[in-house]
C-alpha cells in the first residue's frame, strides 16, 4: 500500500553513493519515511536510479523528480549533475547529529576509508581526518579477512567474539598483514583468534588516526561496520570511551544529505 504523501510538508531525498553500498532515505518534517540500501555494484548511476524507482513505488511521489535531493558519497559526481552535491563528512555529522545532538565526536568506517570527524553542536563540521590512501582501517579490508577465514564478512564479528588468546597483527600494510594472517593459519592458531587480531589492529588504526582530536568521553560509531559488536569492543578499548550506535548506522549519510535538501525546499 503506498503512502500517501503530502504536498505541504517540507521534504527531503538524500542518496549516498558509497563503493560497496548505496543508501537512499527520504525524510518528511525531520521523520524518516523510508530508507533503502543497496549493493552499489558496478554502476553506481543505475544502482541510484533504479534505488529512486523502488522509492516510487512505495510512496506516491517520484522522489527524484518531486523532491530536492543531494547525493553525497565515493560515486557522488557520478550522479546526475544537476542535483546537489554534499561532502560524506558534512552528511554523516549531519546525520549523527539528528541521533545524538550532543556529539562531537564521529568515527565513521567505510568501504574505502575510514573517518574520524569533530562536529560542533549544530552538527556543522568543526576538524576531520581521513585514511583513503590504505586500505587497512576499511571495510574491504574486513571483507578480504573474512574470505581468508571462510566465513561471511556478517559474521566475522562473531567469530572474533569467540576467542580465546591474544594474537597481534603488527603490520599496518594489508598486504603483509593478509600473509601474517596466512602464516598464523599454517601455524594452526585458530580462526576466531586471528579475528579478534584484525579487529584489534583495525581499533589501533583508527586510535592512531584521530590521536590529535580533544579525547571525548563519548563518540558516535556509524557506516555498516558499525554493525559488528566486536569491533566496537575493540574500538572502545582502544580509545577508552563509551560508543553510541545509530538506529540503522548504514544510512547516516543519506540521512545527513536529506537533511541538507530537506532545507532546499
Amino acid at each position: 500500500m503506498k503512502r500517501e504523501f503530502q504536498t505541504d510538508k517540507l521534504r527531503g531525498c538524500g542518496i549516498d553513493s558509497g563503493s560497496r553500498t548505496t543508501k537512499l532515505v527520504v525524510i518528511e518534517n525531520n521523520l524518516i519515511i523510508y530508507s533503502d540500501v543497496q549493493s552499489t555494484g558496478l554502476s553506481p548511476v543505475k544502482t541510484a536510479e533504479d534505488m529512486l524507482h523502488k522509492a516510487k513505488e512505495a510512496l506516491a511521489v517520484d522522489p527524484g523528480e518531486a523532491l530536492p535531493v543531494v547525493v553525497t558519497g565515493y560515486g557522488r559526481n557520478l550522479i546526475r549533475q544537476d542535483r546537489k552535491k554534499v561532502s560524506e563528512i558534512s552528511c554523516h555529522a549531519r546525520g549523527v547529529n539528528y541521533y545524538f545532538p550532543q556529539s562531537k565526536l564521529i568515527i565513521d568506517i567505510g568501504g574505502q576509508d575510514s573517518k574520524g570527524i569533530l562536529a560542533e553542536e549544530n552538527g556543522r563540521v568543526a576538524d576531520f581526518v581521513m585514511n583513503d590512501r590504505c586500505a587497512a582501517g576499511t571495510g574491504r579490508f574486513l571483507e578480504k579477512v573474512a574470505h581468508i577465514l571462510e566465513v561471511e564478512i556478517s559474521d566475522l564479528g562473531e567469530l572474533a567474539n569467540g576467542s580465546e588468546k591474544e594474537l597481534e597483527i603488527n603490520n599496518t600494510c594489508v598486504v603483509f598483514a593478509e600473509s601474517e594472517m596466512i602464516g598464523m593459519i599454517a601455524q594452526s592458531e585458530k580462526r576466531a583468534d586471528i579475528a579478534l587480531a584484525v579487529h584489534r589492529s583495525v581499533a589501533r588504526r583508527i586510535a592512531n588516526m584521530i590521536a590529535g582530536f580533544p579525547r571525548q568521553s563519548r563518540a558516535v560509531f556509524t557506516g555498516g561496520v558499525a554493525l559488528n559488536l566486536a569491533m566496537i569492543k575493540c574500538l572502545e578499548q582502544e580509545l577508552g570511551l563509551h560508543l553510541d550506535i545509530t538506529e540503522n548506522p548504514f544510512i547516516t549519510g543519506a540521512l545527513g544529505a536529506a537533511l541538507f535538501a530537506q532545507e532546499q525546499d
